[in-house]
């Protein structure tokens, strides 16, 4: 028996907006995002949509060392924690250019003398991130602790961004 989504609850109406969303979903192409539509109705966000579209071409190419998590204790802290197991903090280089984090490590070549592994299991390669950070998120501290490195990351919003009381005065009529 072949499944009909019109006969399932919801009848035509639901087995149109499923085709309506496949639809849609076609017009993504090889991973990449159309934001024209968006660009039109927007002013300013140019760069936004220039670092979304780095993101989607990039993260396809990267890989997953070393692993991290990305951490949010509340609206204006975070912290970026990255496994780097076997680096020294002289091996580990964090640097902020713009709105890009970028955090590195290299290793020295180690001389092995005569080592004979069984099985080699723990990364000794060098890697370098970046983490595109959001508006006024500021770098301010970093921490490293039995193999983790720790960022941490709070949201500093400059005095015109915070909200404030407009007091109204009275008029005179002149």
């Amino acid at each position: 028996m072949i499944f009909d989504p019109r006969d399932a609850h919801g009848g035509p109406d639901l087995y149109l907006a499923l085709k309506k969303e496949k639809k849609m979903t076609n017009n993504l192409t090889l991973g990449r995002i159309d934001f024209a539509p968006l660009t039109r109705l927007t002013v300013g966000f140019d760069e936004m949509f220039s670092d979304f579209a780095k993101i989607t071409s990039t993260s396809q190419n990267e890989t997953n060392y070393p692993p991290y998590n990305i951490i949010k204790y509340n609206d204006e802290s975070y912290a970026i924690e990255l496994a780097v197991a076997g680096f020294d903090l002289s091996d580990i280089d964090i640097n902020v250019e713009g709105s890009h984090l970028n955090v590195s490590g290299a290793r020295p070549e180690k001389a092995t003398v005569n080592t004979n592994y069984i099985h080699r299991g723990i990364s000794a390669r060098d890697f370098s991130r970046t983490f595109a950070l959001g508006n006024y998120i500021e770098v301010t501290g970093a921490s490293m602790k039995n193999g983790m490195l720790t960022i941490r990351l709070t949201r500093v919003l400059p005095e015109t961004m915070k909200p404030r009381k407009i007091s109204i005065t009275k008029d005179t009529g002149k």
